[in-house]
């Protein structure tokens, strides 16, 4: 089964299973190919992967995110009048960790070699037909493009006429990209025909990517459009093979990423709602889309003061907050009756035996909180909606051998810088630093540190075996979506596919990872065809309300029917997110 959120993408990772690959092979030529094809990423951004192993039964976290490079402090980007740094441009961008984390990724876990896994992706930076989606957002943003040569060059092939992006449906070419890969596939060959091991052939590509010539272009062309990122920040960066943090709910064992993305928010609004009769509220009711919005705000208002890069001090307080106690404690806070609009983080170093050291800061923790945010009221604007919910994709594959992956990639969408003749699309992940520590102590921007990312792949296990893969774009609804989905499955008994399409609600009281880190207490977005009477009871508990019809998020999931032995693939309706199986 492979999934992912074009079908171009798909079939790349279909064409990978048929050739003998199992699901690591087939995620990484999805991987490839929708960095190529520009699915609200590029080869520049962040790959971010749990993926189980049948072999020895663990779950494995793949830290594929690049850091802050030298110069990029918080004094840096205040003297230059800003409240968190930019949006675009090469100042947001932090070290690309998709190439790194995809050969790391193959080179350890799949079967097959990085040139016949690179094969669709080279195929197609050859020429594609370019979809209207990625075209016409080339053509929108053309104004921004023309601002960064290397960019102009590839993005704008009718400069000077009426429309100056590409049309649906052109053949659209990536010369230096495929130059880029053809590189990577030739050091990779040449290691081999020496008598070099799979792994070690591939680690002299990483080495060329982040060490060599192609280290040397990245570095000279973003120093020259202005950016920071120098070659000993790429020769220092590394991918990270890492534990996921998890916990049981009524059985099930939930993996998330660590705290350098918003994952563990979705394990601690699972422990908070844990103590209340979900199935009994009945799906989507008033009261069970309170108890959601309630327990998701305080899980989500500890994500935005104690979550950060756990390599950087202070060190987040993961075992308090990850704690049945902590969250019971929580739980109690929730008003059966009313919204609240100032849901606070908690303490949770009391229940991992330490003593909170931002106790002052936590008294004042709203009103700083809401300075930083540029409009603090309920409203749900357009541009807002953009910041808050930018997509990138997502990528599920599993095998007949059990290889299990989940992936959220992102980083480098368009409007994007493009580094010199690499045609690698930089990252604009810098902007969800703060610089500021009254606002998060723990992800305040520093040279070497990864920011703290949306990006939240999911894997659950029951009786230590694989039950679903799961995952979602869309910034930080992503984790709102995914709890949602799980419970779908769970607590409502949906099939796969029904759980992906079913009305979700968003929620918007929680601190934007992006552009100005906006607030909007109170605000709730549900599907159009939500009843009046559900609309009133949401609107007496003080609820802002809009619509919108389709609220499900770009979800796809894999579900593994171990009594029939299949699995259960699903996309949602939402874009264009398509699945293979055989």
């Amino acid at each position: 089964m492979a999934i992912t959120g074009k079908p171009l993408g798909a079939t790349a990772g279909a064409m990978i299973f048929q050739q003998g690959g199992n699901a690591v092979d087939a995620a990484c030529a999805m991987l490839a190919a929708t960095c190529t094809m520009w699915d609200v990423l590029s080869w520049g951004g962040e790959t971010q992967a749990l993926i189980y192993n049948p072999h020895t039964g663990e779950v494995i976290a793949i830290n594929a995110l690049g850091v802050a490079p030298t110069g990029a402090t918080a004094e840096f980007y205040k003297k230059q009048g800003l409240k968190f740094p930019p949006s675009y441009g090469p100042l947001a961008a932090v070290t690309p960790g998709t190439p790194g984390g995809l050969i790391t990724m193959l080179s350890k876990y799949g079967k097959l070699s990085l040139k016949e896994v690179l094969a669709p992706a080279m195929e197609m930076a050859n020429g594609y037909p370019i979809e209207a989606q990625t075209a016409n957002a080339i053509e929108r943003d053309k104004e921004m493009i023309k601002e960064w040569p290397y960019a102009k060059k590839v993005f704008l092939p009718h400069l000077g006429k009426e429309r100056e992006a590409p049309y649906a449906g052109e053949i659209f070419e990536q010369h230096d990209l495929l130059a880029t890969l053809q590189k990577l596939v030739d050091t990779e060959t040449e290691a081999l025909s020496s008598g070099k091991s799979r792994e070690e052939a591939m680690q002299e590509a990483y080495d060329r990517f982040y060490k060599g010539d192609i280290a040397e272009e990245l570095t000279r062309s973003i120093q020259e459009q202005g950016g920071l990122i120098q070659m000993e920040d790429l020769a220092s960066w590394k991918v990270k093979i890492e534990s996921p943090l998890h916990t049981n709910y009524k059985g099930i064992d939930v993996y998330k990423l660590q705290e350098w993305t918003q994952g563990p928010a979705l394990l601690q609004s699972l422990n908070i709602l844990e103590n209340f009769d979900l199935k009994g509220m009945g799906f989507n009711s008033a009261n069970y889309i309170h108890t959601l919005y309630q327990a998701m705000n305080l899980a989500f208002a500890d994500r935005d003061f104690y979550y950060g890069d756990p390599d950087f001090s202070p060190k987040s307080p993961m075992k308090g907050l990850l704690s049945k106690e902590y969250a019971s404690e929580r739980a109690k806070l929730i008003d059966k009756n009313n919204n609240d609009p100032w849901a606070n983080p908690g303490d949770p170093y009391p229940f991992q035996g330490e003593e909170n050291p931002f106790k002052s800061q936590l008294e004042h923790y709203s009103k700083n909180y809401f300075e930083y945010s540029e409009n603090a009221d309920a409203k749900v604007s357009d541009s807002f909606l953009q910041d808050f919910t930018a997509g990138t994709t997502s990528i599920v594959a599993a095998d007949k051998e059990g290889w299990v992956v989940s992936i959220t990639p992102s980083g480098g969408w368009i409007p994007a810088v493009i580094a010199g003749n690499t045609g690698i699309g930089l990252s604009q992940r810098m902007q969800s630093f703060v610089l500021d520590e009254e606002v998060n102590p723990f992800n305040v921007v520093a040279p070497g540190k990864r920011p703290r990312v949306t990006l939240t792949p999911s894997l659950a296990l029951k009786d230590g075996k694989p039950l679903m893969a799961f995952a979602v774009q869309g910034g930080d609804t992503q984790d709102q979506n995914l709890l949602q989905f799980f419970l779908n499955m769970v607590e409502f008994d949906m099939n796969v596919q029904q759980a992906v399409e079913a009305p979700n609600i968003n929620s918007y009281q929680m601190q934007a990872a992006f552009g100005n880190h906006e607030i909007k207490p109170g605000a709730l977005t549900l599907q159009s065809e939500t009843p009046s009477w559900v609309r009133r009871d949401l609107q007496n508990r003080g609820y802002k309300m809009d619509f919108r019809e389709r609220t499900s998020g770009p979800i796809t999931a894999i579900w593994f029917d171990w009594k029939h032995g299949t699995l259960w693939g699903g996309a949602s309706n939402h874009g264009e997110d398509y699945g293979i199986g055989w």
